[in-house]
């Protein structure tokens, strides 16, 4: 089953800048992976993936909700914050708005895809799926970033940009996250 995947070695890095017992939602969760890596340390969950299929082995784990979210509908969970927002293997630039908004004071969102180069080496391969040189930093712009990386991951081979990034308590001028 796809939930019993490995959870990203990024998110179990960045996982404990999420806020303990917060709420995590995992954008494009596929089979819940990361769903079962929060809901293990004590978090609810929520995943959202169009494939009914993912949406039903995502279940297992906590809330789950099937939508299209490149389709031009509305934001599925609008006003909802969560401790923690997870993105990985996906990317429409459209939801990054929608993503920061989705971070609670106090929370983070830990995002990991594909970038330029991947081209050369796997899929995905088309320009619109693949980003360009540092452009996670600029899509993540209202949050405060903790850790940013960019380059080649040997095993499985591939190009990425991965970010781990806070949005700050109200008044908090000095960080409170803890760097592993």
């Amino acid at each position: 089953m796809h939930g019993t995947e490995t959870p990203s070695p990024w998110v179990r890095r960045w996982s404990h800048l999420v806020p303990a017992g917060a709420p995590v939602l995992d954008v494009a969760c596929g089979g819940g992976r990361h769903l079962r890596w929060f809901a293990g340390r004590g978090h609810p969950v929520t995943g959202i993936d169009r494939a009914p299929e993912a949406i039903e082995a995502a279940r297992t784990f906590g809330a789950a909700l099937q939508a299209d979210l490149e389709d031009g509908s509305p934001w599925p969970l609008p006003g909802r914050t969560f401790g923690g927002v997870i993105v990985t293997n996906y990317l429409w630039r459209p939801l990054f708005p929608q993503l920061q908004d989705s971070v609670a004071p106090g929370g983070a969102l830990i995002y990991e895809t594909f970038a330029l180069g991947n081209e050369t080496v796997g899929r995905p391969a088309r320009p619109e799926f693949l980003l360009a040189a540092g452009e996670l930093l600029r899509l993540v712009d209202r949050l405060r970033v903790v850790a940013y990386e960019e380059g080649f991951l040997e095993d499985p081979p591939r190009f990425v940009q991965r970010i781990a990034a806070v949005r700050p308590v109200a008044g908090d001028a000095a960080p409170r996250y803890l760097l592993k």
